[in-house]
């Protein structure tokens, strides 16, 4: 296999005090959890961050508390993206004026719980104790059963030095990590303590940090570092001499938004939560690919390139999936382009032509939550009602349920149809997209055994997923994903829709073809991601895991095979 992935030189990694890399738990392991269909199917985690520089004035956006505790918006802004990760959460703080310059509290559980949310005097207490004028928090979900606080972000590293302590938070996946991984603990002096990527760029700037006594500005740390990098990442930075770095990936695989207005600077991975602080659609902007926001006390805010940019590949599921709908994301609003799914699926209908739209007996319904924009959109062009015939049990929480049968259970506690709504009805159902079938196999059961519905039609407002995600989804093998089974290639047939549809329950079955997915967003296909749709991966080394992934296919080799086989590929290659 000639495989050469973009990695810095062999000697720039064997080196003391050198970054510690080891495989991410997210991709570990077939986990029982990853047999769902979409909405079951989680993003890694969010990044958030804030700074009120001194001297400058008051932001209007500050609590009464004032700019010495604008740190109090932090969680507030986690809420924004709880959406991205519900298994943890964490902030760290920056204060000059105490011992402790940086200050982390991070624990297993949701923002609400973290930050004692709903209980006003330990909230306050927790707030007081980590006032400062500036923070980064971070939200957390993992794949493979990590419930541990040890695993929560932001990570801090402390050090007598202030250059050197930090802390540091960090949404994506490196594809590469393997083979850096080996390259580390070739010469027996190193030890991995963490399975997480996060390690591999905390250990990194530590060690870039390290290698000399002068003072190295952060823009040449990112520099350094990222060069070995092949991946997604979106990051977060606060030192403890009163330093921010926001960066972003060369390709923006994952979604950085900012806005500064005076002293006021805020982040976050999506625009929802800059939109609640109380900014405005026009003052929020997306972090350009390749480039870095740095805040420091003394010489304020500054935007640089660290890494050339090529193409932007940004991830597609952002839109269709991932983002909350209030967001806006590289200029292109997602609920916008949900609505201009639900506008592709009802032209492919009109052209089918196989299915009764007599809005009589026929409706249209969506698998809530994040279908129902696509679902009304649909519903309108096609002038038949949309109807909320499926009530998700928002307080189910996350399970751990095993077993075929044990799953079904668990589709019974999410979604309770409304047969009041669905009996008798021809019923399009319309849903994000398929990864597994056994959630959605339950679920038409229940749609047509508990609601009553006479026909159940499926539309898929997304292609067939045939290709796992190296860039931080937790789908990760070919063997977790259903499509791979009746699409080759991902080549959409009816007869290979017809016959997923029979395997399924349903009455029929379509999927959007991939060109409708650039025309719904409203960016080149060229400037998307689509990988887990198309087989083509934006990154030498994303391409090369998924030829080991086909290779493995029907194999009992799980995903962290497939990275010691790409690291093992390379080194001998």
């Amino acid at each position: 296999m000639e495989a050469r992935c973009k990695t810095a030189p062999l000697t720039a990694w064997i080196v003391p005090n050198a970054l510690q890399l080891q495989v991410s738990p997210r991709t570990l392991s077939v986990h029982p959890r990853k047999f769902r269909r979409m909405s079951e199917i989680h993003h890694e985690c969010g990044v958030a961050a804030i700074y009120h520089l001194s001297g400058r004035g008051r932001s209007p956006m500050c609590t009464e508390d004032g700019p010495r505790q604008i740190t109090r918006l932090l969680p507030r802004m986690l809420l924004d993206i709880q959406n991205r990760g519900q298994l943890a959460a964490g902030m760290t703080t920056y204060d000059p004026d105490l011992p402790r310059l940086l200050k982390t509290r991070k624990d297993v559980g949701t923002v609400t719980e973290v930050f004692r949310l709903n209980h006003r005097a330990k909230a306050e207490s927790l707030m007081k104790s980590l006032a400062g004028r500036a923070a980064i928090g971070h939200v957390r979900y993992a794949t493979c059963g990590q419930d541990d606080r040890s695993y929560a972000q932001p990570f801090e590293r402390k050090h007598i030095h202030k250059r050197k302590w930090f802390s540091f938070c960090f949404n994506g996946q490196l594809t590469n990590y393997g083979l850096l991984k080996e390259r580390l603990l070739a010469d027996g002096d190193h030890h991995l303590t963490l399975d997480t990527d996060t390690e591999i760029i905390l250990h990194e700037f530590a060690r870039q940090m390290s290698q000399t006594q002068k003072r190295i500005d952060w823009i040449d740390v990112l520099r350094q570092t990222t060069a070995g990098f092949d991946g997604a990442y979106s990051l977060a930075v606060l030192t403890a001499e009163g330093e921010m770095i926001v960066a972003r990936d060369p390709l923006g695989i994952k979604p950085m938004c900012y806005v500064q207005e005076g002293p006021l600077f805020a982040a976050a991975s999506e625009s929802v939560a800059l939109l609640n602080l109380g900014f405005s659609d026009e003052q929020i902007k997306s972090l350009p690919p390749g480039h870095a926001i740095i805040i420091h006390p003394e010489t304020g805010f500054r935007m640089e390139q660290f890494a050339e940019t090529q193409d932007p590949k940004h991830c597609f599921f952002e839109w269709i999936y991932f983002a909350n709908v209030a967001s806006t994301l590289d200029d292109r609003s997602v609920y916008l382009s949900r609505t201009r799914l639900g506008e592709e699926l009802a032209r492919a209908e009109r052209e089918l032509n196989t299915v009764s739209l007599d809005p009589e007996d026929t409706i249209i319904v969506p698998v809530p939550d994040t279908s129902k924009a696509a679902a009304d959109s649909m519903a309108f062009q096609l002038s038949i009602p949309c109807r909320e015939g499926l009530i998700r049990n928002r307080y189910a929480g996350r399970t751990f349920i095993e077993g075929g049968t044990a799953r079904k259970a668990k589709a019974a506690t999410k979604y309770t149809p409304l047969r009041e709504v669905l009996e008798g009805k021809r019923v399009i159902l319309v849903e994000d997209s398929i990864v597994r079938s056994t959630t959605m196999n339950a679920l038409l059961d229940r749609i047509r055994d508990v609601g009553g519905a006479k026909e159940i039609h499926v539309r898929v407002a997304c292609p067939p997923i045939i290709a796992p995600c190296f860039y931080g989804i937790d789908m990760s093998t070919i063997d977790q994903l259903i499509a791979p089974k009746y699409f080759k290639n991902g080549l959409l047939t009816d007869e290979s829709q017809q016959r997923l549809a029979d395997d399924l329950g349903a009455d029929s079955l379509r999927y959007l073809p991939v060109e409708a997915i650039a025309r719904a967003i409203g960016k080149p296909s060229n400037h998307l991601c689509q990988a887990c749709v198309t087989g083509q991966y934006p990154t030498d080394c994303g391409q090369h895991l998924y030829q080991i992934a086909l290779d493995n296919r029907g194999t009992k080799l799980d995903s962290k095979r497939t990275y010691e086989q790409l690291a093992a590929a390379l080194s001998t290659g």
